[in-house]
């Protein structure tokens, strides 16, 4: 599974974003070294997914992994990570930023350490929690910081288009170096590998603004009510994607969700110091963007994997040679991150997130017409571009109106539901995606195909549904977002009370 929380580089791209990000009136060391840090953080925790799945085949033989708890190497981060976000956002809107998005770190690397020397299943399964833990404090915390320690809108813009970025590089780099890693130096290297980049983030993590702590007390009834609620939202998703839809335990835990939550919301709305404020959810244009959010990652996520899958099932290709493959969506994510703000500058949020989510339903659909002999450069390169280069626009757009006008006290909760949205709506991808062509797979209705055939009939009718889904997307972005431009896309001086730094 791979979960990309934002969007990738290009030649020229990236020095764009930093040149943009060093002439901060603020200075170099609020500029330059601050977006390093959190845009590195980033890419470690999207890399640290995609390049475990590329490590299984040699972790289940190494370590006899069944199959039963093969899977949970990859659904333990996710089950962790997702469960775990509303907290980590609050952690860090209560106890500091910098503080949480550090002990965040020190958590992943000391958990990669554990998964390297992993000597069992149980081993590497509970590393891969306990990585899940430190994603969780990082992800939203670091979000938050972009939008309380850059000021002004242009370079904020363009920290957030560079944060972005690391995410679709890193789905990338982690099924190339994935692949490298496990095939020269062993798959412990795809652990090992986050203890240098940690260490380094973790030292330059001291160039990061430390004045951002807001009194309150940690809703604990709200944490163990929404964290137990979350968890087994997360984990139904997970069972879903492995037995069907029609998996009674994952029936049983929707159920235990919709009462852990219900409550939650319950005490939420009575607390003085919430854990989530509702308030958030009052701003019609946030609470879509949430909602808009979840249903784009679905769409673009799930044709991630179903694509992934056809490459090596039924192309042949290589684990290698299916992260190059790639390579044009990273390409479109760069182009569309670039392109977001400029055209946010002239259009309105709510045309630039249903454009993107439209384009992204346009590549998905193009994918539903694979063949067994499809050609990669006429067919499929063109449609990984062009998935990407919604998905870019959309996220950037959906981005601003989520933690965008937030208090700053409450940027980091704010900066959690939106990673939430994401994290559920790519699980739900998966899901509902990978249940689509299982199903449509394992039918009589193609008995005169041959297995090659079969899959493609599967995976054609998943895309199909992707593709509505990110229509879906488009329609819920266009009537819930705002439709007029803003005093901050005119480059004006806005009176969001997020654009001021805390201190």
């Amino acid at each position: 599974m791979w979960e990309p929380t934002f969007v990738t580089l290009g030649p020229a791209a990236p020095a764009k974003f930093l040149g943009d990000v060093v002439t901060e009136k603020a200075g170099q060391r609020r500029g330059l070294i601050p977006l390093l840090v959190i845009a590195t953080a980033q890419l470690m925790l999207v890399l640290d997914d995609s390049i475990v799945n590329i490590a299984l085949p040699s972790i289940q033989q190494e370590l006899g992994v069944g199959p039963v708890h093969l899977p949970w190497i990859v659904n333990a981060y996710i089950l962790a990570f997702g469960a775990l976000l509303l907290l980590g956002g609050r952690i860090g809107d209560l106890y500091g930023r910098r503080r949480a998005l550090q002990a965040g770190l020190a958590i992943f690397v000391l958990a990669s350490l554990a998964g390297g020397i992993g000597i069992s299943s149980e081993m590497l399964i509970a590393a891969r929690a306990v990585q899940g833990l430190g994603a969780a404090l990082v992800a939203p915390n670091a979000l938050a910081l972009i939008t309380t320690t850059f000021s002004e809108h242009k370079t904020r813009d363009a920290a957030l288009s560079l944060y972005g970025a690391m995410s679709g590089l890193g789905i990338i780099v982690g099924l190339l170096l994935g692949g490298v890693l496990t095939g020269t130096l062993g798959w412990r290297w795809v652990f090992f590998i986050n203890i240098p980049i940690g260490i380094l983030v973790l030292f330059g993590s001291r160039n990061l603004p430390e004045a951002d702590r807001h009194p309150g007390d940690l809703d604990v009834r709200g944490a163990v009510l929404g964290t137990g609620g979350m968890v087994s939202l997360v984990y139904a998703i997970t069972r879903f994607g492995e037995d069907g839809f029609t998996d009674p335990i994952g029936l049983g835990l929707i159920g235990v969700a919709a009462v852990l939550l219900a409550a939650f919301l319950t005490t939420q709305a009575r607390s003085r110091t919430p854990l989530v404020p509702l308030s958030l959810f009052r701003d019609r244009s946030r609470a879509g963007a949430y909602g808009s959010m979840l249903l784009l990652a679905i769409g673009p996520m799930g044709t991630f994997y179903v694509i992934t899958l056809y490459l090596q099932q039924v192309q042949q290709y290589s684990p290698l040679e299916t992260g190059a493959g790639w390579l044009p969506f990273a390409a479109g994510l760069v182009v569309g991150a670039g392109a977001a703000p400029k055209l946010l500058n002239r259009a309105a949020p709510c045309f630039v997130a249903a454009a993107g989510a439209l384009l992204s339903s346009l590549a998905a659909f193009w994918f539903s017409f694979i063949r067994v002999d499809t050609n990669y450069w006429l067919h499929l390169a063109p449609a990984m571009f062009v998935l990407a280069l919604g998905f870019g626009l959309g996220v950037i757009a959906l981005t601003q109106a989520a933690v965008y006008h937030t208090e700053p006290k409450e940027a980091g909760i704010a900066s959690a539901l939106l990673n939430s949205a994401q994290q559920i709506g790519v699980a739900l991808g998966l899901a509902v995606l990978a249940g689509i062509a299982a199903t449509v797979t394992g039918s009589g209705g193609h008995a005169d195909l041959s297995r090659s055939g079969q899959l493609i009939a599967g995976y054609g009718s998943a895309l199909t549904v992707a593709a509505g889904l990110l229509i879906a997307a488009g329609i819920l972005a266009a009537t819930t977002l705002p439709s007029k431009l803003t005093a901050q896309a005119h480059g004006k001086s806005s009176a969001a009370r997020v654009d001021q730094p805390s201190h």
